[in-house]
């Protein structure tokens, strides 16, 4: 090592394990010697604690991380700590580092986080500057004509596709980095997997090569490969037809700019063909890439959004508490062979095809009418590409929690999802070996085969392969009374809000919570639930509170996306005959003539000096830095969750990081 008088520079390296297009580490080489730190402190992160398959990339990103680093000459420091603030502040002092540079996160956790780190460093004479290394527009520069942020994705994306900027080019790594000395800092041991997740995830490492150069190598072959059909293959759940990157962009081993400009050449390449397909194809990826931006963009703007609906009316609904039926869901026992295909694969590997993860999660909120969080919780604890704002996104627009999220009485059957993505029953045989003798005429729905044929197959309806869990027509009328029922209890809250009883129905302070299930850790539920079999309805009004989600399952309007990036695709529209649980959308719910007032062009403000002193104003966007999040309380509709539901300052999770109230931005010096 060199640099005998200390350190000029540290990295702080989070979920940007790559030495391409980063930011931080570019500026930081540029400014002289470096050392670079990882904290490991998954304790800060609280009821979303890394799972273990996604502990299990991580090794394996920092292991390759680690020895690209040192190839280039630089000192690579790793810290086992359970306050990473307080260990960046030990890590500067021990390498007398000046100015700390990092990239930004936007999840609320991290956004709290990285303000205190900048207040605390600032304040002790050392330069921070922060970075946009993980979306193609900072969230702050993406507004409508009102310098607003907008509240559909539609509209989100739009304005992405014309700013009168492209997001900037990917920059190659550095090829040579002068390393500091560390010698007073030495490294912790981190351990990632205890002896009984070994076994598993060796597994993992059959069908998956975590990484940065490894990021390169899918990126090329996805391109190269499968992105010409994939507005045409996207739907097969038995074949390789995504582009597998959501786990790669998640730890950020490769930049979202990168997979952005490398597409975009191929559109244009495709264009200039008349490739017309090739041309489909790539308009749908990049959509793909803008509901991962938009998840983002939706977290920063919404930093309460995977606790709780942001459509205020969805608090009301009563949700059915029934760890019987998620226990049956977790284990792919439901009795619809592509639901429980899919979650046999998932406790499995560690992933989910799009299309699948969509099925499995409708069927959870609307067939099971189970908490969405809870689902959202077992994805986060269970998939590779682990992404908090990403499944927060997925989750509530699978259950119609946000203004352009899924209609609440929209019903996908898995039956007919089935012989969509699935259409010989490949899928279902290599993951349900009880179903595999059954013919494909029946595959999708065995309880409708005559019962010659499930003797020939060996399938013993309700012994070797369960009956379907919920009674079709019997679901069908429970989501109607449900429904009913939520538009009742919001009016009547309403109503006592009125006339000045805001403590009556709209306050559920003094109803006992209601436990997650144990096995999965969860936080606690406090709104209206139903418990079965009882049909008595325990009332509760508040959405559940969980200090802190990945991608999961996103889409918005008719065209579906399936997401590499964030993984969210919905399938079309089918009327069938499975009971679902749904929540209310604006576009749908009806009933007793309690239908929300909704605006689209409703907007929560960000504090005024935001636009004017934000990256965005110059179209500038390194070293920026975060602006400040401070909700108006002038522009709420009905459509949001209002002051009362957790938007503003008296939110549980808000008043546990009152810096997301109106946390300040530091200049992108780190110095007044």
């Amino acid at each position: 090592m060199s640099g005998g008088g200390g350190c000029k520079s540290l990295v702080w390296l989070r979920r940007d394990l790559r030495l391409e297009d980063n930011p931080a580490l570019a500026a930081a080489v540029r400014a002289g010697s470096v050392a670079v730190v990882f904290i490991w402190a998954p304790e800060e992160e609280g009821y979303y604690q890394p799972g273990r398959v996604s502990r299990w990339w991580l090794k394996h990103s920092l292991a390759q991380l680690e020895s690209s680093l040192k190839s280039l000459g630089a000192s690579f420091i790793t810290k086992r700590s359970t306050d990473s603030v307080s260990s960046l502040i030990e890590v500067v002092k021990a390498t007398g580092a000046s100015h700390l540079f990092f990239n930004n996160l936007y999840d609320p956790i991290s956004l709290a986080r990285d303000h205190t780190v900048k207040e605390a460093l600032t304040a002790q004479g050392v330069t921070v500057r922060s970075f946009n290394a993980d979306l193609l527009y900072e969230p702050w520069e993406v507004t409508d004509d009102e310098g607003l942020p907008f509240t559909t994705f539609k509209a989100f994306w739009e304005r992405c596709l014309s700013m009168p900027y492209d997001p900037q080019s990917p920059h190659l790594p550095p090829k040579k980095i002068i390393s500091g000395d560390t010698s007073r800092c030495p490294s912790d041991p981190l351990m990632f997997e205890d002896e009984s997740e070994r076994g598993s995830n060796a597994l993992l490492a059959r069908a998956w090569s975590p990484g940065w150069s490894n990021a390169d190598k899918a990126l090329a072959t996805f391109i190269g490969g499968p992105l010409l059909e994939y507005s045409k293959n996207r739907r097969k759940a038995d074949s390789a037809t995504t582009s597998f990157l959501s786990p790669h962009l998640h730890f950020g081993e490769v930049s979202v700019r990168k997979v952005f400009h490398l597409v975009c050449i191929k559109q244009v390449q495709w264009a200039n063909e008349g490739n017309k397909a090739g041309e489909e194809s790539v308009n749908l990826f990049l959509k793909s890439i803008g509901l991962r931006e938009y998840s983002r963009y939706m977290s920063f703007n919404h930093p309460y959004s995977h606790e709780r609906p942001l459509l205020g009316h969805l608090k009301y609904f009563p949700w059915i508490v029934d760890e019987g039926y998620f226990k049956a869901w977790r284990q792919g026992r439901t009795g619809y062979p592509l639901v429980d295909a899919g979650m046999r694969e998932l406790w499995a590997t560690g992933w989910l095809h799009d299309r699948i993860r969509v099925v499995v999660s409708s069927f959870f909120v609307k067939v099971l009418q189970l908490p969405w969080r809870w689902g959202m919780k077992y994805f986060w604890d269970t998939l590779l590409d682990a992404d908090l704002e990403s499944d927060a996104l997925g989750w509530q627009y699978i259950s119609g929690t946000i203004p352009d999220g899924r209609q609440l009485d929209r019903i996908d059957s898995p039956q007919t999802e089935g012989y969509k993505c699935d259409p010989n029953g490949e899928y279902v045989r290599r993951w349900l070996p009880e179903l595999a003798r059954l013919p494909t005429e029946w595959i999708h729905h065995p309880w409708d085969a005559p019962e010659y044929v499930l003797q020939a197959a060996g399938v013993e309806l309700g012994s070797n392969y369960p009956f379907p869990i919920v009674a079709i027509d019997a679901a069908k009328v429970r989501l109607e009374d449900a429904i009913t029922e939520m538009w009742q209890l919001e009016a009547a809250s309403r109503a006592a809000s009125e006339n000045g009883m805001e403590e009556g129905l709209g306050d559920s302070s003094e109803s006992a919570p209601i436990a997650f299930p144990q096995d999965t850790q969860m936080t606690e539920l406090d709104e209206p639930v139903r418990h079965l079999p009882n049909t008595l309805v325990n009332r509760r009004y508040e959405d559940q509170m969980v200090p802190s989600l990945t991608s999961s399952l996103q889409r918005v309007d008719e065209d579906e996306v399936s997401s590499s990036e964030n993984r969210g695709q919905v399938p079309d529209e089918v009327t069938m005959n499975l009971q679902l649980n749904r929540e209310p959308n604006q576009q749908v719910v009806e009933n007793n003539n309690f239908r929300p007032q909704l605006n689209a062009t409703t907007r929560l403000r960000i504090a005024a000096d935001s636009a004017t002193e934000s990256s965005s104003s110059s179209g500038r966007r390194n070293g920026g830095v975060v602006p400040v999040w401070s909700p108006s309380t002038s522009s709420f509709s009905e459509q949001f969750v209002g002051e009362e539901n957790g938007m503003g300052a008296n939110s549980p999770y808000l008043q546990r990081h009152p810096q997301l109230i109106n946390w300040r931005r530091l200049p992108q010096t780190g110095l007044d």
